[in-house]
């Protein structure tokens, strides 16, 4: 007997490899998905369009995406991971080749559509894998190993993406990226598996729509749920904003900067980001109470860093002030995370796909939201950076009110699902 909980993954060397390949997937989708991010003047020139028809090109991934997510989280209980992961490589590499080969503006728009529903296929799928191949315990690790793979994948569209653009022009540059797509697709077919051999899952049973209306209902009435996916709302989007579409635009404009300048500082967004990611990662397995404090705490940096910024009186910000930003806006990602912390132990394993789908759709609807209204003001107020990034702060305002009111509801009915654990754990059954 080797003494393992029955349904208990191993893990070991073969988990890891198994799970990378995974990541793989993501770190690829990520990279694709952010590509525009430091494209955004070059679009606006190739297709000849304003800020709000540029701001269109995110919006629409966006919307894709964050419509995908809860049926992707039945999709990963009904069809498994690679069957999952595989179709969206597909759909995210004919996304960015498409992209590449555009030649007009509604052709590219169907480009970022298709990557958009691609990339949705993906972070729930890795989420799902490491349940998968590690044990339960490492699940807090694994998540957070997986987001710092993401943040990998953006730090490659600021580094590599910008360069190969100005350095071998637009198709080369979106075309030969669309490699890296097919690359991990042959990965997954050749060595990626849903599970350890011996570690089936338990089949879930299907009712047709029934089924799937009850999954979301039952889902969605846990305030755990619905606190995770506010925390994920308020807490992700100015910096998913910023990255995705109008930190470039907004540092070489507004602030007068050289596209290599506003290069570096949108790397150090990423950095940042994942080094909040370790430590975030570290206190909340530490101190489980710091959840909210971290997610509330992020909020207020932001938004004060954030209005600092786009009031200081001169022309424009100091260097110092604008690496500042970007440092705290690394931290929007990590915070982010927290929401899965609220939602996961809200809801029983057969759940969680859709639960995680819940979650993940709030900072997404939320960077839409941003992305929308900052290429609306901007033609509206002749490129007013100040004004258009101000749409910031009432997603903030709506999203906190939110947290404040769900907290405690979602706090109580996790210490009591807690407190009945350990209840039943002490009177076993005698057989």
């Amino acid at each position: 007997m080797s003494g393992k909980l029955p349904g208990d993954p191993p893990g070991g060397r073969r988990a890891l490899a198994v799970w990378g390949i995974g990541v793989s997937v993501y770190f690829v989708a990520v990279i694709f998905r952010t590509s525009l991010g430091v494209a955004g003047l070059d679009a606006a020139d190739r297709f000849h369009v304003n800020a709000s028809a540029l701001s269109t090109f995110s919006i629409l991934q966006l919307l894709v995406y964050a419509g995908m997510q809860i049926p992707v989280g039945l999709l990963v209980d009904r069809l498994g991971t690679k069957r999952v992961l595989g179709i969206g490589v597909v759909l995210f590499t004919a996304g960015q080749l498409g992209f590449a080969l555009s030649p007009s503006y509604g052709m590219a728009l169907a480009s970022r559509a298709l990557l958009g529903c691609g990339d949705a296929m993906t972070f729930i799928s890795v989420l799902r894998l490491g349940t998968r191949w590690f044990p339960a315990r490492r699940g807090p690790m694994v998540a957070q190993m997986a987001g710092l793979a993401g943040m990998a994948g953006n730090l490659v569209s600021t580094l590599v993406i910008a360069r190969l653009l100005h350095g071998v022009g637009w198709t080369a540059a979106f075309a030969g990226s669309a490699v890296a797509g097919v690359v991990v697709f042959v990965l997954l077919v050749l060595f990626l598996r849903d599970h350890p051999e011996g570690y089936e899952p338990e089949p879930v049973p299907h009712q047709g729509a029934a089924y799937v209306r009850r999954q979301i209902a039952l889902s969605w009435r846990e305030p755990g749920t619905r606190l995770g996916l506010w925390v994920h709302f308020t807490t992700q989007f100015p910096a998913m904003m910023f990255l995705l579409l109008w930190g470039m635009p907004f540092l070489v404009e507004a602030q007068g900067l050289s596209r290599a300048a506003a290069g570096e500082l949108l790397t150090l967004v990423v950095l940042s980001n994942m080094a909040f990611g370790l430590v975030y990662g570290q206190v909340i397995a530490r101190h489980h109470g710091a959840r909210l404090p971290l997610a509330l705490g992020t909020v207020g940096a932001t938004a004060v860093v954030w209005a600092v910024t786009l009031v200081y009186p001169a022309a424009t910000a100091p260097m110092w002030l604008l690496v500042v930003l970007c440092a705290v806006l690394g931290a929007c990602g990590p915070a982010s995370m927290i929401g899965f912390d609220f939602a996961r132990p809200a809801n029983p394993a057969e759940r969680q796909g859709t639960a995680s789908g819940i979650t993940n759709m709030g900072g997404f609807v939320a960077s839409m939201t941003t992305l929308f209204a900052v290429g609306v003001l901007l033609d509206a107020t002749g490129d007013d950076y100040g004004v258009a990034f101000s749409s910031v702060f009432v997603l903030q305002v709506l999203g906190v009110s939110q947290i404040l009111r769900l907290r405690k509801r979602a706090v109580r009915a996790e210490r009591e699902r807690v407190v009945a654990s350990r209840v039943s754990s002490v009177h076993v059954p005698v057989s």
